[in-house]
């Protein structure tokens, strides 16, 4: 286990000074926004009433058990990063260490939940919502959990979070850590200020060697390569069971599919309009089946819809039991359902990435290779910058443009031999990238060896 590194109570100084004027405006900026605030928070809950619950957690005005002091703080903003801290969470808890994890929305308090029901149950692993950036909410908040040391995935660099675990002394890494080109020249806007804001973690571990480089060119010395923590994540058996037996369902019928999959606001009309050009093109007998998984689910009911105002038959999986019923005559089934991607995944013979289509940086396209589905990605996937990257050279996946939806649906769908090469290339990709959990953990025990070294 890990040696402790909590503060004694003596203030040490900041590694990296706060940029006073402009943390200032910041704070105050913060404090004039709270009545807007509260304002979204009521106006998202009324068709998630989750953001209506736990609210005082969000402002610091919570109590943390002394049972979690010295635990390990893991900050996961929302779904995609609370499934992908799954194979450290896992990799702690076996070490026997206590994990607070914190998140910023529902349905990532709801993923938790679910990953992570018997570690909550038996006292290992306690969740809430992480409070908002205000300093007298973060102040409290971490005079109460008292945590060993802090984890923030991916992106999150909030600056009083960050400015003040440094002041403390208390160890904060962002793992897992990446940065688009257009978030480093975002980042520069910003001076001095923006460089120093990820000067002051302990240590940042990055998915990629591009993601490192841009961080060592803000000024930060304690970087290194770990590696995407995505290619971890274990994929839940019994939803890839469930996906086979879509498929079997599917193939009886000899229907191919196509899953676009974590589509988001506008892309669905996109990708109807190429879905429809592709049926009255396409000499396929039985006609080939979309699914369609919208990335947030209170947009469903709009998704559906939009579905049925493009003149499509529709089937929702809310409106099944275990399986999708009468799939044999209709157009579109609509994955209106949380948490079993990898079944729609498992039953597709092909994958639209979401987000990918339109200016949104794109979605993770690691789960549909690690079951061995094809990808067709977008323009826009600076979110998953390298990932995609290396799924394009790996043969697992394709970049197109819109206008070009059609044509590579109707090529892929019809040459058998091309979609197999790509599938096998899919699973190569993803194992051949595993491996990041392990040196992330190996990598924060050295930071806290050296430290101990120089101690003595």
């Amino acid at each position: 286990m890990i040696a402790s590194q909590q503060p004694t109570g003596e203030k040490i100084p900041a590694r990296i000074p706060r940029p006073f004027f402009l943390f200032l405006l910041y704070q105050l900026g913060w404090h004039l926004l709270l009545p807007l605030v509260g304002l979204r928070l009521w106006w998202r809950g009324r068709k998630d009433h989750g953001y209506w619950r736990h609210i005082g957690e969000r402002f610091g005005f919570s109590k943390q058990s002394s049972q979690f002091r010295q635990a390990i703080w893991i900050h996961a903003v929302s779904v995609g990063e609370t499934r992908a801290a799954e194979p450290l969470i896992l990799a702690y808890l076996a070490r026997g260490e206590k994990i607070l994890l914190t998140c910023m929305t529902p349905n990532g308090r709801r993923t938790g939940q679910a990953l992570y029901a018997s570690a909550i149950a038996s006292g290992q692993l306690r969740q809430c919502y992480l409070p908002y950036d205000i300093c007298w909410a973060v102040e409290y908040f971490l005079k109460q959990a008292q945590p060993k040391f802090g984890l923030f995935i991916e992106t999150e660099a909030w600056p009083t979070y960050v400015f003040r675990c440094a002041e403390m002394g208390l160890p904060l890494f962002l793992i897992n850590a990446r940065l688009s080109d257009r978030s480093a020249r975002r980042v520069k806007y910003f001076g001095r200020a923006g460089k120093a804001l990820f000067q002051a973690f302990t240590g940042i571990l990055a998915q990629s060697e591009l993601d490192a480089t841009h961080y060592r060119a803000l000024g930060v010395e304690n970087c290194e390569v770990c590696g995407n923590l995505k290619f971890d994540v274990p994929i839940n058996p019994d939803l890839l069971v469930l996906g086979s037996s879509w498929q079997a369902d599917l193939q009886r019928m000899g229907r191919l599919v196509v899953c676009a999959a974590s589509t988001r606001a506008g892309e669905e009309q996109l990708i109807l309009a190429a879905w429809q050009e592709l049926l009255n093109n396409i000499s396929l007998a039985p006609k080939p089946l979309l699914f369609i998984v919208p990335r947030h689910p209170e947009r469903f009911d709009e998704v559906a819809k939009a579905i049925l105002a493009n003149g499509f038959s529709l089937s929702r999986r809310s409106e099944t039991s275990q399986q999708p019923m009468l799939l044999e005559n209709i157009d579109v089934f609509l994955g209106d359902s949380m948490g079993e991607m990898p079944a729609y995944y498992r039953a597709a013979d092909l994958v639209v990435m979401g987000g990918s289509f339109m200016p949104f940086g794109g979605q993770n396209l690691i789960e549909a290779c690690a079951v061995g589905c094809p990808v067709i990605v977008g323009e826009n996937t600076f979110n998953f910058q390298q990932a995609t990257l290396d799924a394009i050279s790996n043969g697992a996946a394709v970049r197109i443009s819109v206008a070009q939806l059609s044509n590579i649906l109707a090529e892929l769908l019809s040459v058998t031999e091309k979609r197999t090469a790509m599938a096998l290339a899919a699973k190569n990709y993803a194992n051949l990238h595993q491996g990041a959990t392990n040196k992330i953990v190996n990598a924060i025990d050295e930071q806290f060896k050296s430290k101990l070294a120089n101690l003595h």
